[in-house]
């Protein structure tokens, strides 16, 4: 029985690499670049994207010849992944569901706790020797709307539950727990924290807009650690700028990174940081015996984990 080859999709600059070393005489373990997967693809039998940020599947998947059998990507989000073509196949696609879920509810806490305490304001007190006292605002006792009900979403809601907030969480349909998309308008109108955490999908693109923010109490604040694509940048910069919201914190853009020129930079009341949420020591190691364990799998024909439902474009919530 020939080895199946294994092709794996770099990041750039990005050391170290996935750990496969438990893989040694089971794949042929190619790698290549965003510019050279198109000639490689058709001979892989398995695509690791380790390059989350790479638009190159896309690009290169509708070409001629054979495609691989299954796409893994080291990431939630799949959204740089799929295309009509991939969709349309037989191929499964797998993503790093299990490995970012905690740690993007712990900056989210972060984050909350830090607009309630005017921590940014201090820091920038300390840095210039002023001493001013002012008053932070409760965070047990606050509302909070959680918007996506995935594995992030959930541990969002579960970790600002630990700190005293009332958590609604929407998704794209009701069930036990979750409110369904038709009560997000009403829940805006009532919470003092809005945090996105949805997948990107044809029907979420561009949902935070004019509409949504005017939506929002003066007092509320908004965080976005799901997809950039998810916002309507510009009126995002009203919103914060005109004080129709209290402020923001942005941890993913539609462009990344975030160029030197970006309006955002100097949104007074707006946190930038630049998509590391998710992003804690030792991840890579995660991401790869992630891989290694589903390959595994894979190899003895038993069912992956994280198998993404390519039409709706994350992992269903049963599996």
């Amino acid at each position: 029985m020939a080895v199946p080859t294994l092709l794996v999709l770099d990041a750039p600059g990005q050391e170290p690499g996935p750990r496969l070393g438990r893989l040694t005489g089971r794949a042929t373990v190619l790698h290549t670049d965003g510019p050279g997967l198109a000639a490689r693809l058709p001979t892989a039998d398995v695509l690791l994207v380790w390059d989350p940020t790479s638009d190159a599947v896309r690009a290169a998947w509708p070409g001629a010849g054979p495609r691989p059998r299954w796409v893994h990507t080291a990431s939630t989000g799949v959204d740089r992944v799929l295309c009509p073509e991939l969709v349309a196949s037989g191929t499964v696609v797998t993503n790093a569901r299990g490995i970012f879920e905690e740690p993007v509810a712990e900056y989210v806490a972060a984050l909350v706790l830090a607009m309630a305490k005017d921590l940014p304001r201090t820091l920038e007190l300390q840095g210039r020797r002023q001493w001013r006292h002012r008053e932070g605002l409760r965070v047990a006792g606050s509302k909070a709307a959680v918007v996506g009900a995935g594995p992030v979403g959930r541990a969002v809601a579960t970790t600002l539950r630990a700190l005293g907030v009332t958590v609604a969480v929407t998704g794209s349909r009701a069930r036990p727990g979750v409110h369904g998309p038709e009560q997000l308008r009403r829940l805006l109108t009532r919470a003092d924290w809005v945090i996105c955490a949805a997948p990107l999908t044809e029907s979420t693109r561009g949902m935070f807009d004019a509409g949504a923010f005017g939506l929002m109490q003066p007092s509320a604040r908004f965080i976005n650690v799901g997809r950039g694509e998810l916002v309507v940048g510009s009126d995002l910069v009203a919103a914060v700028s005109k004080r129709w919201i209290a402020g923001a914190a942005l941890d993913v853009f539609d462009r990344e990174p975030l160029g030197p020129d970006s309006p955002l930079w100097d949104v007074p009341g707006l946190i930038v940081s630049p998509h590391m949420s998710g992003d804690t020591v030792g991840r890579l190691d995660r991401l790869g015996e992630q891989f290694v364990d589903l390959y595994e799998l894979w190899a003895a024909g038993r069912p992956l984990r994280n198998v993404v439902d390519k039409k709706r474009g994350y992992v269903p919530l049963h599996d």
